[in-house]
């Protein structure tokens, strides 16, 4: 009787929960989820998403039970969800979606989780949005599915409709980057670049080449190749067009052929991807990659001479220098190594002086014996530091007063 009474006490909470967040339907196919949404007059919102995706479980824990997000989607959806893994815990609800989930990857080229697909009242697919987000800029995405401007779906027809109108290109490439559809980012490169000549390149245009390149197969990668000069002087960056070009024909060459669980054979492996692109320089992307591996098998000093032999001919951004300094000083104790990262750490602060930067700088200084220096750079980091970072500064600044360690 006890259990029973506990039971009863649970479920108002329960249903509570349910409904300051966005109601998802239940026990419904995806017909009548259709005939439903047309009743109501509302677009059918649809969370594509896996047992194992690590933002689809961030966003059905921690966003879509919010009561903000709830009251818009509400109001504007019918929503359902779709597993598209098969796993032993599924419910007989999920095992009744497997055929329409195999059809909606087929259909809908799911190739990322999670997907969200909105559809309109009358059924018709209308916009696409990839990947999760907080709460306040999910909520701006998906007002971006009501609206015939923005819908994505929407506009990849105005622009089938008119390929030649470049003003509606440009919008169109930058919708399907966010709407992970390399197909028509590819196409819509195309159009735009063939009718723009090398002399007529902009910052922009460089900007745009370099941070969405991602396959050799597009003349944005042969528009970086042949004229690298060219970017770099727009951009005002040395080996930025090389460094793009040779991670994506490194990635397609080569991506399945390295394990870093063993030393892979480097030199035959850049000599492969050499002889297909000849006027690539590939000796940056390999350094960084023997990097990657020594730092994964703990091997600190070859790690830290092959940075060191980098940054003889090569720049790091800020954030890798910081990256690097902080792997050493987590894992490794060897005098030599910390002093390279002291110096790669010194670096970052140089350009760029935000508390994640100085923290590490701070500790460097601190695990090499100068407390005195490592006390006065940690306190600018904590007076740097976010509301959120404050405790975990704060804690590394008690632990150097009372001369306790800060690396495990």
């Amino acid at each position: 009787m006890k259990k029973i009474f506990l039971f009863l006490l649970i479920l108002p909470f329960i249903a509570i929960g349910q409904e300051k967040g966005i109601t998802f339907e239940q026990g419904l196919d995806w017909n009548q989820i259709k005939e439903k949404a047309k009743k109501e007059n509302k677009y059918i919102f649809v969370d594509v998403f896996t047992t194992w995706c690590g933002p689809c479980k961030y966003m059905s824990s921690t966003v879509f039970p919010q009561q903000k997000v709830g009251d818009f989607f509400n109001a504007q959806f019918v929503s359902t969800k779709i597993q598209m893994d098969k796993t032993d815990k599924d419910n007989e609800g999920v095992k009744s979606w497997y055929n329409e989930a195999e059809r909606f990857a087929k259909d809908y080229n799911i190739v990322a989780y999670p997907t969200f697909l909105v559809f309109s009242p009358q059924g018709e697919l209308v916009h696409r949005m990839v990947g999760g987000g907080e709460a306040d800029e999910f909520i701006a995405r998906a007002k971006e599915a009501l609206n015939p401007e923005t819908q994505y779906y929407t506009l990849l027809k105005t622009f089938e409709n008119n390929p030649t109108d470049l003003p509606l290109a440009h919008r169109m490439v930058k919708a399907a980057n966010t709407a992970y559809d390399e197909a028509t980012v590819i196409k819509v490169e195309d159009i735009i670049l063939s009718h723009t000549r090398p002399e007529d390149l902009t910052k922009e245009c460089a900007t745009y080449l370099i941070t969405n390149t991602r396959t050799t197969k597009s003349k944005a990668f042969e528009l970086l190749r042949n004229q690298p000069e060219k970017i770099d002087a727009l951009l005002g960056k040395n080996g930025e067009a090389n460094r793009v070009v040779a991670s994506v024909a490194v990635n397609e060459v080569l991506g399945k052929k390295i394990d870093f669980n063993t030393e892979p054979n480097w030199e035959s492996l850049k000599t492969e991807v050499s002889q297909k692109y000849s006027n690539i320089n590939f000796e940056p992307i390999f350094k960084i990659m023997k990097a990657q591996y020594y730092m994964q098998s703990h091997n600190w000093p070859a790690f830290t001479a092959i940075i060191e032999n980098y940054l003889t001919s090569e720049d790091l951004t800020s954030n890798q220098l910081n990256s690097y300094a902080w792997e050493i000083f987590e894992k490794c104790n060897d005098a030599a190594c910390l002093n390279a990262a002291l110096k790669w750490s010194k670096k970052a602060v140089e350009q760029d002086t935000r508390s994640a930067y100085l923290d590490t700088y701070a500790n460097l200084l601190y695990k090499k014996g100068d407390k005195v220096n490592a006390i006065k750079w940690q306190e600018q980091a904590l007076s740097l530091a976010m509301e959120g970072e404050q405790g975990n500064y704060q804690d590394t600044l008690t632990k150097m007063k009372s001369d306790l360690p800060t690396w495990q």
